[in-house]
């Protein structure tokens, strides 16, 4: 078992974290999806109250997972071009931003925060933080889903280098 990564593949605490990130979009994505498009319906009830810990995990992992990434820099497979490095850049950044975002506009807001049961911040009296409740009004739901419209992209390449005769098969760099 490989556990770090190499020039050829990812090992497997990359792939663990990839496809363990994977499941949770879908999470968030289902529940995004359950709240805009059902809203208080059995749907919505179930998957929404999920959105916030599941976000602050993926946080979490996405702290991780650049750790891991910086560590293994120069053992993992190389970019199949600028434009593939530039968007998994792309991914990081907003894997990070959207969930902090969200997290900054829950503290600014005065309200408790407490996922999963661990208790992280508590709420506060008084008005709200402007400054950290108005970035995440304006930007945690359309990056969001401008988030979600790149993981298709990177699906889709993913399947065009696949089927390509001249590109490169890079799923199985991630899935062994």
């Amino acid at each position: 078992m490989l556990i770090k990564d190499n020039d050829t593949r990812y090992g497997t605490v990359s792939r663990i974290l990839h496809w363990g990130m994977a499941l949770l979009m879908l999470v968030q994505l289902l529940s995004a999806t359950a709240h805009m498009l059902f809203d208080e319906t059995p749907f919505e009830e179930l998957l929404w109250p999920t959105h916030k810990p599941v976000g602050f995990l993926l946080l979490v992992l996405i702290a991780i997972r650049i750790c891991w990434a910086l560590t293994n820099r120069y053992h993992r497979p190389s970019s199949v071009s600028l434009s593939a490095k530039l968007g998994h850049i792309a991914l990081y950044g907003l894997l990070a931003v959207v969930p902090a975002l969200g997290l900054l506009r829950q503290y600014g807001s005065g309200r408790t925060f407490e996922p999963f049961g661990f208790p992280l911040f508590s709420g506060f009296e008084g008005d709200k933080i402007a400054w950290m409740v108005q970035p995440g009004n304006l930007l945690h739901g359309w990056l969001g889903w401008i988030l979600f419209m790149m993981i298709i992209g990177h699906i889709f390449m993913v399947i065009w280098h696949k089927r390509s005769s001249t590109d490169e098969d890079v799923l199985p760099r991630m899935w062994r």
